[in-house]
């Protein structure tokens, strides 16, 4: 039960783990891609802002020379070189056809041919910068030997083309603190979505012990509800043996034990009588055999009471027959039973059940109600069958407090005989009497039958 009761939540913790983490990934991704962009963004129009400087500083001696102005040529490749700027900044010159013209941080590269070079990663380097000068200006990255450490590294470049000299002119900046930024950014994104896997983790764990806690407490608590019950079922039900087995042994004792006490004196009278040839004898044999006759229609009526053979025989409604009938003559009290044919239709729980609440309404009337008149209906229906017990009584002893009807152990037994079979026990009482109606469901009616065979419910 503690599994089947923790894997919903389980599930939904795992569901919200990976939605959350899904969710935060993506938004975190989303954020640093944007930063990223920013950053690199930043360092380009820096790197742009690098070229229009030098550019304007020496922009003089370009914009007056002739293409084939060497002097000229030399005093602008000396201005870019002296530009150095930072550990790591510097600008660059190469002709179109890839001889390098100036590399102040790298100066055995100068005069070099360095058309068809490329990076570590297979970028071409030369050649991309000057086909990108061709067409005017542009940004290249690739890797690149940094000045500072001598490790390779990511560097985008600006490069511009000088088109009467064919010249590429640039400059770049290593980007590995921005992918240092962005990698640190994605580290802590990573962190974070562990622990918020493990927060969701403890919260789920919090839960499922507090659900298991929980229904360990229901669990010891309504185990001890129920062997409390269980307790007081038992000694309802060793109270109602022990009441059971002394009203039969005081209608032993009270009944046939006396009548048989008056037989054995009359058999006694009767011996000595004959003995003595009186003729006396006869008479008192008489009233010997009369009260044997008593004895034995004393004992049928426990026997009928205990567990009466009609009912088994001919059904609940002969069976109700003859118990009002007894109830009548013994009472005084009028009695009027009505009822429809049930061709014995109730099983046999439900017809026990029926009888013993009429029985015990019946005691209860005889005992306790005053009433000069009861009415018994019973009856079958799409629902089940009824059985209804009225009387002109007093109405039912009040609980403390004057409430509900006290729940006396004859109360409680017609109860519990209709929650073990399904069914409905209901009781009204007031001052003009008592109202009780027991209800039984219809799987407790049999099918009806004709002729031995079973009919269906649409001949029913």
């Amino acid at each position: 039960m503690f599994l089947l009761a923790a894997l919903p939540l389980v599930l939904s913790a795992a569901a919200i783990a990976v939605l959350v983490a899904h969710q935060s990934r993506a938004l975190a991704e989303r954020e640093i891609e944007g930063l990223e962009r920013e950053l690199i963004a930043a360092k380009k129009q820096e790197l742009r802002n690098y070229v229009t400087q030098a550019r304007n500083g020496f922009y003089f001696i370009y914009g007056g020379a002739a293409p084939d102005d060497e002097q000229a040529k030399t005093r602008v490749a000396q201005i870019l070189a002296a530009m150095i700027y930072g550990d790591d900044g510097s600008f660059f010159v190469y002709e179109y056809d890839g001889t390098n013209l100036v590399s102040p941080r790298r100066t055995e590269l100068i005069n070099q041919d360095m058309s068809g070079m490329t990076d570590s990663e297979g970028t071409p380097i030369t050649d991309r910068l000057i086909e990108i000068a061709r067409q005017g200006s542009g940004y290249h990255s690739y890797l690149w030997p940094k000045p500072s450490t001598g490790e390779e590294a990511r560097m985008i470049t600006f490069v511009l083309g000088f088109q009467d000299w064919q010249w590429a002119v640039g400059t770049g900046v290593f980007i590995d603190d921005i992918l240092d930024t962005v990698a640190t950014s994605r580290a802590e994104v990573q962190s974070r979505i562990r622990r918020t896997f493990v927060y969701i983790g403890a919260i789920t764990l919090v839960a499922l012990l507090s659900v298991f806690l929980s229904g360990l407490f229901l669990n010891i608590r309504e185990r001890r509800l129920a062997d409390a019950k269980l307790k007081e079922l038992t000694q309802r039900v060793f109270d109602a043996q022990e009441e059971e087995r002394g009203r039969v042994a005081r209608e032993l004792h009270d009944g046939i034990s006396q009548i048989l006490v008056g037989v054995k004196y009359a058999l006694d009278i009767a011996r000595r009588r004959v003995t003595r040839g009186d003729p006396r004898s006869v008479e008192t044999l008489d009233r010997g055999l009369e009260n044997l006759s008593g004895a034995i229609q004393e004992v049928r009526r426990i026997s009928r009471d205990l567990r009466p053979g009609v009912l088994d025989d001919l059904g609940l409604g002969p069976a109700l027959k003859a118990l009002t009938d007894d109830f009548r003559a013994r009472t005084g009290i009028e009695v009027a039973f009505e009822t429809v044919v049930f061709r014995n239709r109730l099983d046999q729980e439900g017809r026990i059940a029926l009888y013993r609440i009429a029985q015990e309404a019946l005691t209860n009337v005889e005992r306790h109600s005053g009433a000069s008149r009861v009415e018994i209906d019973l009856r079958g229906h799409r629902k089940g069958a009824t059985l209804r017990i009225s009387d002109n009584g007093c109405g039912l002893a009040r609980s403390a407090g004057g409430g509900a009807p006290g729940p006396g152990i004859g109360l409680r037994n017609m109860q519990e005989r209709m929650e073990q079979l399904g069914g409905t026990l209901r009781i009204l009482s007031s001052r003009a009497g008592t109202v009780i109606e027991a209800q039984i469901p219809l799987s407790h009616l049999l099918p009806p039958e004709r002729r031995g065979e079973p009919i269906s419910k649409a001949q029913a």
